[in-house]
């Protein structure tokens, strides 16, 4: 089982923290240590348990990883990896550090009862096993204010970053080991305006006009992606390639996750969602030819 742990190099290494994948039986797992753990940007790990199957993937690995690795590797990100290595295997009281100012903000949050804690809602589903404690997910909606604006006024006035909102939501991450002024987060947190005066604080309710985003099915697929991406291509009006072929990668951030593929069939229920996704606060579509995707390459006849 191959996993993707970009989120998640910290876990395992901490009581408070879920179990790692590759505790878990997982056989290849790639960790984006630089995200939570604490490396420089660039740098991540590549894991091969010593499971059944290491003997025959670990030839492969070696493999691909010869093919693309550069002849002039950077000291400064292997040693930024080590560091990182070695601050989580000895680092348990500076998680416990981390860990209690996420549950602090949490616990006040609960208190002052104008924002929700996302998580406490998270027992309703069954496929949800563990959530990690260090990402703070809060529901700026029943605090009267979307998450887009939030970040933004968070940002502005108070020089707070969370690492993403969306149109109901904003998610603060605590690093494993880093140790938050938290009354300073709450403080910003409980200043900002509520500008939403058509609605209830708490209730739930959105403003009229403000349906939250479904993600589109895919289209067909006609092409493989290798065709359609290196084929030749021209780029008409986003309106014009309903029912063509896709040349780009198209994902609408966030979460940046492709909504078509070289070789799909381009829907207009694709079009529509990127374009309301180019056009929200804070959003963008990766892979467009302009931010408003009014634009796009299809496939050659």
């Amino acid at each position: 089982m191959f996993v993707d742990e970009a989120w998640g190099s910290h876990f395992g290494f901490h009581p408070a923290l879920p179990e790692g994948a590759l505790a878990l039986g997982a056989d290849l797992v790639i960790s984006s240590t630089h995200k939570l753990g604490g490396s420089l940007t660039q740098s991540a790990m590549l894991h091969l348990a010593e499971g059944p199957f290491a003997d025959r993937l670990e030839p492969l690995v070696d493999r691909a990883f010869r093919l693309v690795q550069s002849t002039s590797a950077s000291a400064l990100l292997t040693a930024s990896l080590d560091l990182t290595r070695r601050a989580l295997v000895t680092g348990t009281d500076r998680i416990t550090g981390s860990v209690e100012a996420a549950e602090k903000i949490r616990g006040v949050v609960r208190a002052l009862g104008r924002f929700g804690v996302v998580g406490d809602g998270f027992h309703r589903f069954a496929d949800i096993t563990a959530a990690d404690p260090l990402r703070i997910a809060l529901d700026t909606r029943a605090g009267g204010i979307t998450g887009h604006e939030a970040r933004r006024l968070l940002f502005r006035d108070h020089q707070v970053m969370v690492e993403v909102a969306t149109d109901a939501a904003i998610v603060a991450v605590v690093g494993a080991g880093s140790a938050p002024d938290a009354d300073r987060f709450l403080e910003a947190l409980h200043r900002l305006p509520a500008p939403l005066d058509d609605r209830t604080p708490g209730s739930g309710s959105r403003s009229p006009g403000r349906e939250p985003l479904r993600l589109p099915r895919p289209g067909p697929a006609r092409l493989t992606a290798r065709e359609a991406f290196l084929g030749p291509a021209r780029v008409v009006r986003a309106e014009e390639a309903v029912g063509m072929v896709s040349a780009d990668t198209l994902a609408a951030y966030p979460p940046g996750i492709p909504n078509v593929l070289p070789g799909e069939v381009i829907t207009s229920e694709a079009v529509e969602f990127l374009r309301r996704t180019a056009a929200a606060p804070g959003g963008h579509v990766r892979g467009a030819l302009d931010p408003g995707v009014s634009r796009l390459r299809v496939v050659a006849p």
